[in-house]
């Protein structure tokens, strides 16, 4: 069988990974370069800490068993650079923590490790955060990598399962014969394709389009700043409860939250920023400076840091917060793999198995069915608006 993947980021180069190591002829196929986009922009995040029962807290729970099992099998995993830190969730109102309290007892029921933490506790584990604390939540499965890294490394595997690489080369329209995708026509010819895979995260939607199948995936705006390299100060992945309310929240307007962690180079990145904006790249200053007021109020002394810059980058957003994961009905031949948000690092090996098993026939690992393509989320009125 021939496959076409659309994207090579961390989604697409684990989906290409999956299904060369199943035997399938694998093209991966991306008008820019690996790991060059939402990936590289990314903050490398492995996280059950954010996600509440249900379908995606799932599919995060397979991504975690898998992550160390693959980074066993990968020659470079160095490259990857897993980091097994563990989160810490703060809530700074007593609001927040009644609120925290009860997310955490419903991920304990669905089996994710969440350990209340004491003052005392919290206070070894993280001795430059503000003691204006009124209940934190310990999540030792969280986790890290080097997003392009580790894109590059599930790639080099793929390539050396006999997969294909394309790159400056853009998908500029389907082949189609007897309602059937057969092939992609590319700005370097047509590629014929029994089976093709869009991962192109957020232009998901524009690429669902142009293969005449719109999907409503579309890209949310996210920054991140970067500081200077410091002594050790941040030791987990450590932010605010309204992360989570951040994350799941629908709004166009700017969401914020508190988001503080370390990296191997000594740098700590402060964040988190999510807003619609289409695919305007403009790095905002008051966004910024949003996210540095927040951070400072977990981590008061990193008011004297320097900032040596900020990047942003896009994160394909589906109305109903979930992934796109499976095949399109409308258009044989027509595979989805996206629409993970800012999840998309901590949840590509987990959903390239279960696209590779729904290739194959084989007993899927987890329910394929929230993440259906032809679910209405996906389908909405407003699908072509992914294409904007």
């Amino acid at each position: 069988m021939r496959v076409v993947v659309v994207g090579a980021g961390i989604v697409g180069a684990a989906c290409a990974r999956e299904l060369a190591r199943s035997g399938l002829a694998v093209t991966v196929l991306d008008r820019g370069g690996p790991a060059a986009a939402t990936t590289a922009h990314g903050e490398g995040n492995i996280l059950v800490s954010d996600k509440g029962p249900g379908a995606e807290l799932e599919l995060a729970q397979l991504s975690r068993r898998l992550w160390p099992e693959i980074l066993d099998d990968l020659p470079n995993r160095e490259s990857v650079e897993w980091d097994p830190k563990g989160g810490i969730v703060v809530a700074t109102t007593g609001d927040g923590a009644r609120a925290l309290e009860k997310f955490a007892e419903g991920q304990r029921a669905a089996g994710v490790i969440a350990e209340p933490m004491d003052e005392r506790a919290l206070a070894a584990a993280e001795p430059h955060l503000t003691r204006d604390v009124a209940a934190a939540v310990h999540y030792p499965d969280d986790a890290q990598v080097q997003p392009s890294g580790a894109a590059t490394a599930l790639l080099a595997d793929a390539l050396r399962h006999s997969a294909e690489l394309r790159t400056g080369c853009e998908l500029l329209g389907a082949r189609v014969e007897g309602g059937r995708l057969t092939g992609v026509r590319t700005s370097g010819g047509v590629l014929p394709a029994d089976l093709v895979v869009n991962a192109a995260g957020p232009w998901s939607g524009e690429t669902a389009t142009r293969l005449g199948a719109p999907v409503d995936v579309r890209p949310r705006r996210g920054e991140v700043l970067v500081t200077t390299p410091l002594p050790p100060t941040v030791f987990h992945k450590v932010y605010d409860a309204d992360y989570v309310g951040a994350v799941g929240s629908g709004a166009q307007d700017l969401q914020t939250s508190a988001v503080v962690e370390s990296t191997r180079a000594g740098t700590v990145l402060l964040g988190s920023a999510r807003r619609r904006v289409g695919f305007d790249d403009r790095i905002r200053p008051h966004v910024l400076a949003e996210i540095a007021r927040k951070a400072l109020r977990l981590y008061p002394g990193l008011t004297g840091a320097q900032v040596m810059r900020a990047y942003g980058g896009f994160r394909p957003y589906v109305p109903d917060h979930l992934p796109v994961i499976g095949p399109d009905p409308r258009l044989p031949g027509l595979w989805h793999a996206s629409g993970h948000e800012g999840a998309g690092i901590g949840l590509s090996v987990g959903t390239a198995l279960l696209l590779r098993e729904l290739v194959t026939g084989s007993a899927p690992s987890l329910d394929p069915e929230p993440f259906r393509a032809d679910r209405p989320a996906v389908l909405g009125a407003d699908a072509s608006e992914g294409a904007a």
